[in-house]
């Protein structure tokens, strides 16, 4: 991948359509299942992310945002694009027992030749920014949850420099085919919590 052109200052996101699920598809089943990059769950986790229904699904999901940075032929906002989607991040709107609204952070991506660039944070504060105005519109606070496997130090700590925390909740890893498949017992599913309004 030539990567003069994908500097983070180029990085601009689009809501995602089902014209980019192969696309799609094929990034999110590198970045977590193959060996490459530093964000893979490939000795935790086998077989497939993601399925092309399981993505026709959140982008038709009217409480799911799913943004995608498609790579363009000249790296700028208005040129004509690729096809490969470099980066991609899904914000799930949830209402809780309490009524309260709260976003779901998922689906982070970013191409294993673009990881350590700094991409990664830039995609991250925007869907973050992007969950706090859709909340505060609503008069909501913004609590942002996400949910990493256990057993991945190096990843809890990227986002506990981002202001993420533990909050105590956790499950079994869904071993229900479904998910992928488990390569250890313990695995478990982490919830992680960040406050970015009141």
């Amino acid at each position: 991948m030539n990567k003069s052109n994908l500097s983070k200052d180029a990085v601009f996101l689009r809501q995602a359509t089902a014209d980019d699920i192969g696309a799609l598809e094929q990034l999110l089943n590198c970045c977590y299942r193959e060996t490459a990059g530093w964000t893979n769950e490939a000795d935790l986790v086998g077989g497939i992310r993601i399925t092309p229904e399981e993505l026709a699904n959140t982008i038709n999901n009217p409480t799911h945002y799913l943004f995608v940075y498609p790579k363009t032929t000249t790296g700028e906002r208005d040129a004509e694009e690729t096809g490969e989607i470099l980066g991609c991040i899904a914000v799930d709107i949830k209402t809780d027992a309490d009524s309260n609204k709260k976003a779901y952070i998922g689906m982070f991506a970013v191409h294993p030749a673009l990881q350590g660039q700094g991409v990664g944070n830039v995609i991250l504060q925007a869907a973050e920014t992007f969950a706090d105005r859709h909340l505060q519109s609503q008069n909501q606070p913004t609590r942002l949850t996400m949910s990493i496997l256990s057993h991945r130090p190096e990843l809890l700590a990227y986002y506990q420099r981002r202001g993420y925390q533990l909050n105590g909740n956790k499950i079994p890893f869904p071993n229900d085919g479904n998910n992928g498949e488990p390569k250890r017992e313990d695995l478990e599913l982490l919830e992680l919590e960040k406050k970015i309004s009141a």
